[in-house]
């Protein structure tokens, strides 16, 4: 779903596509440098991109509110932003708690991409154990040319196609001169999706009830139920079966989608947004319906139910850099010794966890 740049003329796209656009990060091609990480990110025309923490802000100044947006109160302590054109679309800003902020965010580094969970790594390298430590630790992966028949659980090692992958320190130069090898840090950068609880196939676009897989944790099943709640009607419960975290670099978009896989779209999607701050666009049920653009910062809920789950979505760019990003909150808490590692991770990317009932 990750989404790409084509070359056409304005005039052939949909009005989304024009949307993924105007706002996708672009480098000017008039900078002297040939490496693009130097060069200046192109200006881009944020003034009509919804901002919720402005709203809120306003909100709680003076109880006023934009043509269009509505304000629930009633059902948890937060805030609750609706919009009167998109019936089931709620926005809840600065929903989760710093301290919970930096807990999702070492799981989704250290926890959520753990075996039986899959990740986008799987199709080349099978499952890998530890990617977070082996790359903190420096570690490389390596390709043995050997047939494997079995596998230890627990152990440092993917498999696929009869040929073992596994950790080993840089140090082990002879060994990985001989191999196919890769860091585990680029592994961890190259790190684009994990699912949680019952296993999606992408390929085939369905959950695959057959693939092994651990329940979603407790922790994150009560949060999610606790933040649904709005979009529920009094005495439904919302219970998460499976969980897609997406995981976001410089440069890195999703193209306009639907989530359309579930079988109940009244139950909603619980989307958790952590690290550098991005652009969501909220379409309508056609691409040329024009979407809205609005902020998405860490700490920040969206919910999708009913009518929204028809309608196109996707986000076209993220802020990394220091002006922009918005995570000084999470660079303060990010002071200790062991979390400098996820710290230096989160300054250049942005952590995306939805949360679903699937039956």
């Amino acid at each position: 779903m990750y989404g790409s740049d084509h070359n056409k003329e304005d005039s052939e796209r949909t009005a989304f596509r024009r949307a993924e656009k105007k706002y996708k990060l672009y480098y000017d091609n008039n900078s002297s440098s040939k490496n693009k990480k130097k060069k200046l990110p192109k200006p881009v025309d944020l003034t009509e991109v919804l901002d919720f923490s402005s709203i809120l802000q306003c909100h709680y100044r003076n109880n006023e509110l934009p043509p269009g947006v509505t304000v629930l109160h009633d059902k948890i302590i937060s805030p609750v932003f609706s919009l009167q054109n998109r019936p089931g679309f709620y926005f809840i800003p600065g929903a989760l708690s710093i301290e919970k902020q930096c807990s999702l965010i070492r799981e989704s580094l250290i926890d959520f991409p753990q075996p039986p969970n899959r990740t986008n790594h799987n199709v080349i390298y099978g499952p890998i154990h530890n990617l977070f430590v082996a790359a903190k630790d420096g570690k490389v992966l390596v390709e043995e040319n050997y047939p494997v028949t079995s596998s230890e659980p627990g152990t440092d090692i993917g498999y696929i196609d009869g040929k073992e992958w596994k950790f080993i320190t840089e140090k082990e130069e002879p060994l990985r001169r001989k191999c196919r090898s890769i860091s585990a840090s680029a592994l961890v950068r190259k790190l684009r999706w994990s699912t949680l609880g019952l296993q999606f196939d992408w390929s085939k676009r369905n959950y695959d009830v057959s693939l092994p897989h651990n329940k979603i944790p407790e922790a994150l099943c009560e949060l999610a139920k606790q933040l649904s709640q709005p979009a529920l009607p009094a005495g439904v419960e919302f219970k998460p079966e499976a969980a897609i975290v997406n995981y976001f670099g410089l440069g890195d978009t999703l193209g306009g989608h639907l989530d359309d896989m579930e079988a109940d779209w009244s139950k909603p999607i619980v989307s958790l947004s952590l690290g550098c701050k991005a652009i969501f666009l909220l379409g309508g049920k056609s691409k040329e319906d024009p979407p809205l653009a609005m902020f998405l910062r860490s700490g920040d809920v969206v919910l999708m139910a009913g009518e929204a789950r028809e309608c196109f979505h996707g986000v076209p760019r993220i802020f990394i850099d220091k002006e922009n990003a918005e995570i000084g909150h999470l660079e303060a808490q990010l002071t200790h010794e062991d979390d400098l590692c996820f710290l230096k991770y989160i300054q250049t990317s942005r952590i995306n966890i939805n949360i679903r009932q699937v039956f």
